[in-house]
């Protein structure tokens, strides 16, 4: 089992870029496995973060809520540089307010469940950054219903509802939480970090096999979207690395606030998609997370290079 976990840690980078492409694959060539696999995606996740949540000492999420500094550099990174950052690399898509409405709509959310491992990969505080994810979640339901109106032109105005976020904060956040809470209560002895790589293959595949029939189906209209999401994860990268040093952050907090301001939060907005009347609303948010889980991939290996001890 120790050799089995140390050959995945080793090879993780390389896993994750064969589940993308496995998933690829099984939503292209068997478009039919798309709506049970996108049932599979919620649980999956669920699982992924029960093991995260697992390996972290919960006892020690008050002191890391404690930290004010990380906590207002996250708040201005997601809050007040992305929205600066959004309306000027979407200004391509004015012409087309579905795309841009699918755009805004998930660049403006910061991710709550898989930037976790994806920051604990990175040697990043993801301890903190678990305990700022109900205070994420909580901006981001106050943030979204007045900031995509406001940028897409009223395109959205009435359509953002708080009942998806609540639903993933429960099944996503505060469950897999509660539930690692109790395990390292009753057994404290119990090791479950053996399961986080293929936790995480098995993420990927669900959530690319799950939505590829789906951007598929939208055709080459999505390509525009392509850059778009590049220089969002370029310049959100950037804006966390300045940010960090201009709050003084460790290392360790500096690489989470560059997680978080890259990451974005497109399995919990894609319901609010899919409950708007354009296809290409969804087709847009899906486009991001496959164009987000390659660029994490890369992120993992390169952010520790950008900020090494």
């Amino acid at each position: 089992m120790k050799r089995s976990r140390e050959w995945c840690e080793a090879h993780q980078v390389a896993l994750y870029l064969l589940a993308i492409a496995v998933g690829l694959g099984i939503g292209a060539l068997l478009p039919a496995t798309a709506p049970p696999l996108e049932v599979a995606v919620e649980p999956a996740i669920a699982a992924l973060l029960l093991v995260t949540f697992h390996g972290i000492p919960l006892h020690g999420i008050g002191a890391a809520l404690r930290d004010g500094r990380f906590l207002l550099a996250l708040l201005a990174v997601n809050f007040l540089v992305v929205p600066v950052i959004v309306p000027l690399i979407t200004r391509p898509l004015t012409d087309s307010p579905e795309l841009l409405l699918g755009a805004l709509l998930v660049l403006l959310a910061p991710c709550i469940d898989y930037v976790i491992v994806f920051t604990a990969l990175a040697g990043g505080a993801h301890e903190r950054l678990l305990a700022a994810t109900p205070l994420l979640m909580l901006a981001q339901l106050l943030a979204l219903p007045v900031l995509v109106p406001l940028l897409s032109g009223g395109e959205a105005l009435g359509m953002i509802e708080p009942g998806p976020f609540l639903r993933a904060f429960v099944l996503l956040i505060a469950l897999p939480m509660l539930a690692a809470a109790l395990l390292q209560r009753l057994a404290p002895h119990l090791e479950l970090s053996a399961a986080m790589v293929p936790l995480m293959v098995l993420v990927l595949v669900t959530v690319v096999g799950s939505q590829t029939p789906r951007v598929l189906g939208a055709g080459a209209s999505l390509l525009v979207l392509v850059p778009v999401y590049v220089a969002f994860l370029v310049l959100a990268t950037a804006a966390g690395l300045l940010v960090g040093r201009l709050a003084r952050l460790d290392v360790p907090a500096a690489r989470a606030l560059t997680f978080s301001g890259a990451t974005r939060n497109s399995l919990v907005v894609l319901p609010l998609a899919l409950a708007m009347p354009s296809p290409l609303v969804p087709a847009a948010v899906v486009a991001q997370t496959l164009v987000e889980l390659v660029g994490m991939v890369v992120l993992v290996r390169v952010l520790p290079k950008l900020l090494s001890r």
